[in-house]
């Protein structure tokens, strides 16, 4: 059997439809619901229900700490050997746990395959389709009716891609550390694990007859108003950005499908005339000149003369690097570029050990 885990901070109204589409179409799965602190009756709901379902186990947390935590947490407490998480403002289609687990085997990790309202751009990773926008507008009848003609056309197809809701072993999920929590509470703790996932030589892979439908950014970016973003979250992800561009070097790259484009990860430092502070920050530490041969690659730049596009140049570096493949000095502008090594550093970051993140 499958552990499915679906964090939710202030999110009642949409948890319990999530609830209700996996008791519906997965009544023997073992649903985690762990409240991230929420003040919206969220834990007198889940104790309730707790009493009425032996296949649901509860979980608290005192104060808010994000989905990128509490669904290791979750996992972490999971009895069954296949786990998988969920977003709070997803339903369960029809099918769902049998269509992914038929994929998966160790080494596998298997996502289904969103249906969403026109809210975001389309891309032939998931399927535009409008059931309602928000969790008292959801047609759900007509939601199944639709998954169920999709399944017979699709059944059985994959493609290369990978976003939540997904599916893997257990012992696959925490061998590598889980999650990072440098990213909680929140976002790009996702395109981190993929990344890492594939590195480590898992494979991705998307069933394209299991479907949910995602009403997205419900729990936490968009919590007032549809497409506008919470305080929280700005807060949040100006600080998860910052983190992925100093661990990764460079920015997330997805293929169509949103399969992860790997990029090359390089030690590299700024020696920065007339300093101050920049977007910059972000992707360099400033060091003295004399310690730069101990980085892989070293820019010089003056920030009297910086202009937009050499800010683009630093932006797209390690493509830059891994598309020219030399080392040596090189003059772009009014940067000084200096390649030490073209040794690929990404290997060392697919284990993390939370122990040394306070969160």
């Amino acid at each position: 059997m499958i552990s499915i885990v679906i964090p939710s901070h202030n999110n009642l109204r949409h948890l319990k439809n999530a609830y209700a589409s996996i008791k519906k179409h997965a009544p023997q799965a073992e649903v985690i619901l762990y409240d991230d602190a929420s003040t919206d009756g969220t834990w007198g709901w889940m104790l309730q229900t707790a009493t009425l379902d032996r296949n649901c186990k509860i979980l608290k947390s005192d104060k808010r700490v994000g989905h990128t935590v509490l669904y290791d947490k979750g996992i972490e407490a999971a009895t069954n050997e296949i786990v998988g998480i969920m977003h709070a403002d997803m339903i369960m289609g029809p099918n769902y746990v049998e269509n992914v687990v038929k994929h998966l085997k160790p080494g596998v990790v298997v996502c289904g395959t969103r249906i969403e309202p026109p809210l975001h751009p389309s891309g032939p990773e998931k399927i535009v389709h409008n059931f309602g926008l928000d969790f008292d507008s959801l047609d759900i009848d007509s939601f199944e009716e639709f998954v169920n003609i999709i399944q017979s056309k699709d059944k059985d197809q994959t493609t290369k891609g990978m976003f939540a809701p997904w599916v893997i072993y257990k012992t696959d999920f925490t061998q590598l550390g889980g999650h990072d929590w440098g990213f909680a509470p929140f976002p790009y703790e996702d395109s981190d694990i993929f990344q890492r996932w594939i590195l480590a030589g898992y494979e991705l892979v998307q069933s394209r007859d299991a479907f949910v439908y995602h009403l997205t950014c419900r729990g936490h970016r968009w919590t007032g108003e549809i497409g506008k973003n919470d305080e929280y979250f700005d807060q949040a992800e100006q600080k998860a950005r910052q983190y992925y561009i100093k661990k990764w070097g460079s920015w997330i790259k997805n293929d169509p499908y949103q399969f992860p484009i790997l990029m090359p990860v390089y030690k590299k430092c700024a020696i920065i005339q007339n300093y101050q502070p920049s977007p910059l920050d972000d992707w360099f530490n400033e060091i003295n000149p004399q310690d730069s041969s101990n980085f892989d690659i070293v820019v010089e730049l003056n920030t009297n003369t910086f202009t937009e596009e050499e800010y683009h140049v630093i932006v797209n570096l390690n493509q830059i690097v891994q598309e020219t493949n030399e080392t040596g000095t090189f003059q772009v502008g009014n940067l000084t570029i200096t390649i030490n090594s073209l040794a690929d550093r990404s290997k060392k970051l697919i284990f993390i050990d939370n122990n040394d993140k306070f969160v």
